[in-house]
């Protein structure tokens, strides 16, 4: 700012809302591409299992092409191994540490906070759907449907996993949430539709466990992308709900300290 006498004068004040929430996006996105255990967990283990078991003739997945089942499936575990196991262990040990705590006093609302982690995220996603879609297409993948029904089920997805992922991280401790986290992902992997049909785990076991929003997930992208299915509102219905409950159960219980 100019005065009188031609001189400049700063003027101190947090940098637009927009700017400050880009920034921390871009920040907590450089954060989880540096870090080898979350490259572990959101892309060589998915890329691992698409080729492997797209490969080499281990579960029986019906007819057709492995990999046609198998796609959609490894992009719904892709979906959980960010938004849900990767940024729930982040999250957890960011609250431990006091991260959470110091960046909720700055400029930055904690709001926009939450706001810049979902950003950060989705851009992950968008990087993990484009390497995985490419080794399936390289495997001999050969998808159909509507791309609008498969990203609606991917931010519904994406909306759930968060949830989930935040209400564990604000309501355990660091140790608790590492070990919490990895252990449902190792289980939703394999009683989760990704890589063994629901119907192996008998008709009880497979209403149980259509119920989960992994199973919803890869369900509802392999009844699009497999078998050229319309929009699969069974399967959006059970994510929506857990995407609701999840983030006010995050938003009413997580604590910053």
């Amino acid at each position: 700012m100019t005065t009188a006498t031609g001189t400049y004068t700063p003027e101190p004040g947090a940098a637009p809302l927009p700017r400050m929430i880009a920034a921390q996006a871009a920040l907590e996105t450089r954060m989880l591409l540096r870090n080898g255990e979350q490259l572990l967990l959101t892309v060589v283990i998915p890329t691992l299992l698409l080729v492997l078991f797209s490969s080499v003739d281990i579960v029986d997945t019906g007819k057709g092409k492995a990999v046609d089942f198998l796609a959609p499936g490894i992009l719904a575990l892709a979906v959980m191994s960010t938004a849900f196991t990767g940024q729930a262990i982040a999250t957890g040990f960011e609250r431990r540490y006091g991260v959470l705590k110091r960046l909720a006093a700055s400029p930055l609302p904690r709001w926009g906070l939450m706001t810049a982690k979902t950003a950060s995220v989705l851009v992950t996603e968008v990087l993990q759907v484009i390497l995985l879609t490419v080794i399936a297409f390289a495997l001999g993948w050969h998808p159909h449907g509507n791309p609008a029904a498969v990203l609606l089920l991917l931010i519904l997805g994406t909306a759930a996993f968060s949830g989930l992922g935040l209400l564990m991280a604000g309501t355990l401790k660091a140790e608790a949430t590492l070990a919490a986290a990895n252990l449902v992902f190792l289980l939703l992997l394999v009683g989760g539709g990704v890589i063994v049909p629901l119907d192996k785990f008998g008709s009880a076991g497979q209403h149980v466990l259509g119920l989960l929003p992994i199973s919803a997930l890869s369900d509802g992208l392999r009844d699009v992308l497999q078998h050229g299915a319309g929009t699969p509102w069974g399967d959006l219905g059970i994510l929506a709900v857990w995407a609701v409950v999840a983030l006010a159960a995050a938003g009413r219980f997580f604590r910053w300290e």
